[in-house]
């Protein structure tokens, strides 16, 4: 019973200071962190929409697909929006970040985060795939094709990918009907 008290408390003090330790990191890094992030969205927003100077976050009304929405500036006027989105793909979500210009054109997609197969799906940051998007137009929905896409509304699926292609079209085809249907005309 002796012996049972003292393994305890030898086990209370060595979750103790992993528990201060782990603690301290977090504070340390928390601040860092943040920034890198921030860093990360500015530069996707200027990838997306490089038209703009400057960019503000929406206060609006968000719907259960649509997680952030920012308007790029250019001479104090609104010249597009970044969406931010989160589509399933085919092991996990995708976060994605989808601008679309005030004329009715996407100006790019950047893909912030996914988990998915290395090889496969996790070649839709890639040009050859993301490129796609960039200059097509807001005013029908797109769709994943295997082989060359023929259609101004097409895009070429990566191969081996079509889950991930269609989660990221998916994406795309959300921020571009949140667009449509909350921003438009604004």
């Amino acid at each position: 019973m002796k012996n049972n008290i003292k393994l305890g408390m030898i086990l209370l003090l060595i979750a103790a200071l992993a528990g201060l330790s782990l603690g301290a990191v977090h504070s340390i890094t928390a601040e860092p962190i943040a920034k890198a992030n921030a860093s990360a969205k500015q530069n996707a927003m200027i990838e997306i929409l490089p038209k703009a100077a400057e960019f503000k976050d929406q206060e609006i009304e968000l719907n259960d697909k649509i997680l952030e929405v920012n308007a790029g500036y250019k001479d104090g006027e609104i010249i597009g929006y970044a969406i931010k989105v989160s589509p399933k793909g085919y092991s996990g979500a995708v976060e994605i970040m989808v601008g679309v210009y005030t004329d009715g054109t996407i100006g790019g997609i950047k893909i912030l985060s996914h988990s998915e197969t290395p090889g496969l799906g996790a070649n839709a940051p890639k040009p050859k795939f993301s490129g796609q998007f960039v200059n097509k137009s807001t005013s029908e929905g797109l769709e994943v094709v295997k082989g060359s896409a023929s259609a101004d509304n097409q895009v070429e699926a990566i191969t081996g990918a079509t889950i991930t292609s269609r989660a990221v079209v998916n994406g795309v085809n959300d921020a571009v009907e949140f667009y449509n249907s909350n921003l438009k005309g604004e």
